[in-house]
């Protein structure tokens, strides 16, 4: 379109806005039709600064990426490929989650031989699981206050 056709388009736009903003003011009052007034200088405005061109712009693009979307088996192909990757990615965190490692079966981890257990500290009842020996310090001193 040249820039004749693209001030036709916002001449009648902006004349629809103004028969929209007259009838506001008749039936909805004077601050809806304030609001209506700015609404329908919007079209004039943006084809002064050459923004209604690159709205038709942008709006030929998505039309052109929507129609080889719907008609373009390559597109639904690629559209497919998508699916199975972000279906492969959601099992590996599924995978993940449920205790499996990234190392093959045949090597398995191994632990760590110069770490010290922990040490169980005084008689350990049920309720109470095996700590080291600050976390012991820590809840003696919690149940001297009282805050156990």
């Amino acid at each position: 379109m040249n820039d004749v056709s693209w001030g036709a388009l916002a001449l009648a736009l902006t004349t629809l806005g103004g028969i929209y903003t007259w009838w506001a003011l008749r039936h909805r009052g004077f601050a809806a039709a304030v609001r209506a007034a700015g609404i329908t200088l919007l079209p004039l405005a943006a084809w002064m600064t050459g923004l209604l061109q690159v709205f038709g712009t942008v709006t030929h693009a998505f039309v052109h990426f929507f129609t080889r979307l719907v008609f373009s088996p390559v597109v639904w192909l690629g559209v497919i490929v998508f699916v199975v990757a972000f279906v492969l990615i959601g099992a590996s965190n599924v995978v993940s989650r449920r205790g499996e490692t990234d190392t093959p079966p045949s090597k398995p981890k191994k632990r760590r031989t110069d770490e010290p257990a922990p040490k169980a500290v005084g008689p350990t009842t049920r309720n109470d699981p095996l700590i080291d020996d600050e976390m012991a310090e820590i809840q003696a001193i919690l149940k001297k206050r009282g805050i156990s």
